[in-house]
């Protein structure tokens, strides 16, 4: 048997409601208790993790890997490494490739892909609509059957509610979350950045908060219909914050998530036409930033994700209108929540930061991952909190490098990321 001992690390296991300094035992790829390791069989690896936290393996639920079709901007591979340098040992990948994963076909070519060369789990989304157009529903029962974690058309927004509805009514029988990206295109016309004084200074086309909250509550309405769960992708906006509070506190089965660059910039940071800070949904203003912190902090918006969104050089060189929308964050974004939600602004611990990266994830989307269960997957992340580091993009393992946060020094870091047992990556 392989066997490894992580020793004296801080062991956060919101799953079993564990917080304390102690051993982790891994075998043969499993978390195991130290019983198994009475008589071993063959060299025990040991891991120092003193003044170390030692939690599940974290999972980003919102990547594009790119790939069938786009593999100037990422590939499997290269995405699967950026997730390991990340701390993420566990990914879920979008459907918007080339051909759209809106068949089962192309779903068994991503799964066999990730599988012959990803160094992390790579889960599959299927679409919800045939070529991600909004106007005829994907095989949604075969896409189950063939592995998907949930349906989704991110990147595009179903726009008809007929079609929304029927689709939210199958993953409801087949059993997999609706995960929809908010934005109704009437509302946001050509928007390209935050409808606000800095669209109107710089003659940019706006994209209104109203455009992402009209869908937030589309999609409140037809969680409470269909009676099933429905989850927000990359929330924005104080208005989508107070509807979501308002529709969980009644009990509805919907959910939110935030990406990093939503807390970390406002719209101030396309003065400079800086194609950079061009994301969809776009940066907001401060009042939406003050009103997304206030959303995690108490709990309205459950999971973090990075919406990481690779764009080859060339792509981005472009005017601020024709530009890509999108950012990569696999390897900024655990940097960038540690060190705004716990060390600058203090608005939840790292138990209920790693809570949000693992459990809810996990169980939003039935995977069994996310726990340091006795007989679960060995998939750990080893972080050091209080580790200064400076955000290098030409050390990033992506292929991609339209990051806006080259040269931030941020607090806190991943610094080991363990699948099945394996050190995939270390610092």
């Amino acid at each position: 048997m392989s066997a490894l001992i992580i020793r004296n690390g801080r062991v956060i296991d919101p799953a079993n409601k564990r917080n304390e300094i102690a051993h982790l035992y891994i075998a043969d790829g499993k978390i195991v208790d130290q019983s198994a390791f009475r008589n071993p069989k063959s060299e025990i690896e040991a891991i120092d993790a003193s003044n170390l936290i030692v939690c599940p393996g974290l999972i980003d639920m919102h990547v594009h890997l790119r790939e069938p079709g786009f593999s100037h901007k990422e590939t499997i591979d290269s995405g699967a490494r950026a997730a390991a340098a990340g701390g993420f040992t566990t990914v879920v990948c979008m459907p918007n490739t080339l051909p759209a994963a809106d068949n089962p076909s192309t779903i068994t070519w991503v799964k066999d892909h990730a599988a012959a060369v990803a160094c992390v789990n790579v889960l599959p989304t299927g679409a919800i609509s045939k070529n991600l157009a909004g106007e005829e529903l994907a095989p949604i029962g075969s896409l189950a059957q063939e592995g998907v974690v949930a349906i989704t058309d991110d990147g595009h927004c179903v726009q008809n509610h007929e079609v929304m509805r029927r689709a939210v009514e199958y993953a409801r029988m087949v059993g997999v979350p609706v995960l929809d990206h908010c934005q109704d295109y009437n509302l946001v016309g050509n928007g390209v950045v935050h409808e606000g004084y800095w669209s109107t200074l710089l003659g940019l086309p706006g994209w209104p908060a109203a455009g992402e909250e009209a869908m937030v509550m589309r999609n409140i309405l037809l969680a409470e219909l269909c009676d099933h769960h429905i989850h927000c992708q990359h929330v924005t906006t104080a208005g989508s914050v107070r509807l979501l509070r308002e529709a969980r506190a009644r009990g509805v089965k919907i959910s939110g998530e935030v990406c990093p660059h939503h807390i970390a910039l406002t719209d101030e940071a396309i003065q400079n036409f800086d194609t950079k800070y061009k994301m969809n949904p776009p940066l907001r203003s401060q009042a939406d930033v003050d009103a997304l912190l206030e959303g995690i902090a108490d709990g309205t918006l459950s999971i973090l994700c990075s919406d990481h969104a690779p764009h080859a050089g060339f792509e981005k060189e472009v005017e601020f209108d024709a530009a890509p929308f999108g950012i990569i964050g696999l390897e900024t974004e655990l940097g960038l929540f540690l060190d705004l939600l716990v060390h600058k602004y203090g608005k939840i611990d790292i138990a209920r930061l790693i809570e949000m990266y693992t459990v809810e994830p996990a169980s939003l989307l039935k995977i069994s991952a996310g726990t340091l269960s006795i007989g679960a997957r060995a998939d750990v992340t080893l972080i050091n909190p209080e580790l200064e580091w400076t955000v290098s993009v030409d050390r990033f393992e992506s292929a991609s490098r339209n990051c806006p946060f080259d040269g931030w020094k941020l607090k806190g870091r991943a610094v080991r990321t363990i699948v099945g047992g394996k050190t995939v990556w270390k610092l």
